[in-house]
């Protein structure tokens, strides 16, 4: 197989953005986060500055959780009064993320990716994961606020990464049958985890 994309979902302080970004530099291939919203903003000509605002509300909109766009691979054209909706800002993500895995390997993190490459044989996702202490240890060692604020963002994010996840596939994104591999980074550490996706990735793709 030409290419192998690896997605990475994870929850907050679990390292799995560290994990993402160590597979790739030892596989020598592009890593992937934030990156998707710059070259959506190139491919559509809608600013980028946009793609994070709809981040932004979202976040902020306390009914996500009750409502959906799922995700159906159709791009609004640029005469629609819909052009830069919620939904057309993740269209316009998801066909960077396919355009991606359909022309070099690579580690996505985030945006969804597991979901809109689903039906993608030369893609596996991993879902990482830690217990509540080692969540916040690691949150702590990379922002100035206190316990109890780290406690209260930590929930917000997770929940947040939750709720987006089913607003734009329909599905729970704890849930394990979305994905490849879950890790428990806690419990194995960065290399170990690093390791299990290579080795998954040897017994899949041969390589």
């Amino acid at each position: 197989m030409d290419n192998i994309v690896i997605t990475i979902a994870r929850q907050y302080g679990s390292g799995g953005k560290t994990v993402g970004q160590m597979l790739a530099k030892e596989l020598g291939i592009p890593f992937y986060s934030r990156d998707i919203l710059r070259l959506a903003s190139e491919d559509s000509g809608i600013s980028e500055g946009l793609f994070g605002e709809a981040d932004e509300k979202l976040k902020n909109n306390p009914l996500l959780r009750l409502t959906k766009n799922v995700y159906d691979g159709d791009l609004i054209p640029p005469e629609s009064g819909e052009f830069v909706s919620d939904k057309n800002l993740f269209n316009y993500q998801a066909k960077i993320i396919k355009q991606l895995a359909e022309t070099q390997s690579c580690v996505i993190v985030g945006r969804c990716a597991d979901y809109v490459l689903k039906d993608y044989p030369n893609v596996m996702s991993v879902f990482v994961h830690a217990d509540e202490q080692f969540c916040f240890e690691r949150a702590m060692e990379r922002n100035s606020m206190s316990p109890k604020e780290m406690k209260k963002f930590i929930a917000k994010v997770d929940k947040y990464r939750g709720d987006y996840y089913r607003y734009y596939t329909g599905q729970n994104w704890t849930d394990a049958r979305n994905y490849d591999l879950c890790l428990d980074c806690g419990k194995l550490g960065f290399e170990k985890c690093m390791e299990e996706i290579l080795a998954y990735r040897k017994v899949r793709f041969g390589v």
